[in-house]
């Protein structure tokens, strides 16, 4: 298993890399000025699908778009959901404040990862986020191959949004930063 992951992370990185330097003109890369947040929709205000009397940053809309599909995809995934045990115990007896606050945090920090100016993250710093010493939601510490696997449901996730490759791209590229802080194994 660890050796497909390696291979689907080094396909992942090549595939992140020749969408970098082909700049390919049929996946409307943005201006090299733009932020990833810019690219993702930006600051332009858009009705909230959850609430329609609310507007909302597109660029938030598409992040946070983004970040519950891949909770979902991860929540099907039998290599990855052992880890979120508390989060889908309290989901399956109805109580989604904990997915709700995971989304809100996921979506902030990665506004603020991705350029937004207008938010803030406030959770935990991600070495604390993925210690169960000291956040109890996470059920074990993670290995080279979880995050392997995590970058994989993030790919799925953001391509049941319809996110294009070079954003895709993108975004692997900050996920990948994290990956000392993260895993802990």
């Amino acid at each position: 298993m660890k050796r497909v992951s390696v291979v689907v992370l080094s396909c992942v990185v090549a595939f992140a890399s020749f969408l970098t330097a082909c700049n390919k003109d049929d996946n409307n890369p943005p201006p090299a000025a733009m932020t990833l947040y810019d690219s993702l929709g930006g600051t332009t205000l858009v009705t909230d699908p959850v609430d329609a009397s609310v507007k909302i940053e597109q660029g938030r809309l598409g992040i946070r778009s983004v970040v519950d599909s891949t909770i979902f995809v991860i929540a099907a995934d039998p290599e990855l959901n052992p880890y979120f045990s508390v989060l889908l115990a309290e989901v399956t007896a109805g109580d989604l404040s904990g997915f709700q606050e995971l989304s809100k945090n996921l979506t902030d920090f990665f506004c603020v990862a991705t350029g937004a100016k207008d938010y803030t993250y406030t959770g935990l710093s991600m070495i604390e986020a993925h210690d169960p010493a000291k956040n109890p939601r996470m059920a074990a510490k993670a290995a080279d191959d979880d995050f392997d696997q995590f970058i994989v449901d993030l790919v799925a996730g953001a391509t049941k949004n319809g996110l294009p490759d070079y954003l895709i791209a993108r975004v692997g590229a900050i996920v990948e930063t994290l990956r000392t802080q993260v895993v802990q194994m």
